[in-house]
């Protein structure tokens, strides 16, 4: 963990027995899953981002291979790469980060403010090193990442173009255009594609944009809820229409992410 900084005095924090501690003796203790907490002002983050019932809703749907397209994807742009630290930007359970870290012998972090999260991603014991952090206040030094990955999560561009080193990359993901649109079609009456504009980002350029697709077959209740629970619709749908998905017991529909490659200038 040579790329970890000390949360409260910004100094390097280095192993001491079952804990990680800087010069001036902050010591933050390693769990027993194998991660770190380093989020600072809260209660070691059980109370912040997703609860331990969401995490393993997430994990067990990931886990049965819906998205291995992009994680398989993901993982060839990191091999083709090769990058010496990688930095899994919002990591989740680890899903994505135990993909990558099968392609590449880089060092590699991830992290998410969810504590559970992360418990979970630090048991798939997958050898990448796993905090819990806040996005805008990312404990690694400047310059120290050659490849970050960033899915499905709002931009910090100054703390990206912070921690990446100048020539590195940032990997973004977004929903494409048709990305679930038959669940959208049957929430809603008048189903809309997304949005694919790049953002243009302080301290990057665009470097290349491309789409990774595929049909998925939900064959029960249980995977179609918890899909639709990790989209932002869950939250944006009244309840009349969530009625209709909970109506159905199977649904077929497409998977199209949007990969965008940033380059450090």
């Amino acid at each position: 963990m040579n790329h970890l900084l000390c949360p409260v005095c910004r100094g390097q924090l280095k192993l001491n027995s079952n804990a990680l501690q800087c010069e001036n003796r902050h010591c933050f203790d390693i769990a027993k899953e194998g991660y770190v907490n380093l989020l600072t002002g809260s209660k070691a983050g059980a109370l912040i981002g997703d609860n331990k019932d969401m995490a393993k809703s997430r994990k067990s749907f990931l886990d049965k291979g819906y998205f291995s397209p992009l994680a398989q994807g993901l993982a060839e742009i990191a091999k083709s790469n090769s990058p010496e630290t990688v930095l899994d930007i919002c990591c989740g359970e680890g899903y994505y980060t135990a993909f990558i870290k099968e392609k590449v012998s880089a060092e590699i972090y991830g992290f998410d403010i969810s504590k559970e999260m992360v418990r979970l991603a630090a048991k798939r014991k997958s050898g990448a090193h796993f905090f819990v952090a806040n996005m805008a206040d990312i404990p690694i030094f400047d310059g120290s990442i050659d490849l970050a990955f960033h899915l499905f999560a709002p931009f910090c561009e100054k703390e990206f173009a912070r921690v990446i080193k100048p020539g590195g990359l940032l990997i973004s993901v977004c929903p494409g255009k048709r990305h679930l649109f038959e669940m959208k079609a049957k929430l809603y009456d008048s189903p809309y594609e997304n949005e694919e504009a790049a953002p243009e980002i302080e301290g990057f350029e665009t470097e290349k944009a491309q789409n990774i697709t595929a049909n998925i077959k939900l064959d029960c209740q249980e995977n179609i809820d918890s899909l639709f629970r990790m989209t932002p619709y869950y939250y944006h749908t009244s309840a009349s229409d969530k009625e209709k998905l909970k109506a159905i017991e199977s649904l077929e529909t497409q998977t199209d992410f949007y990969i965008r490659t940033y380059r450090r200038k």
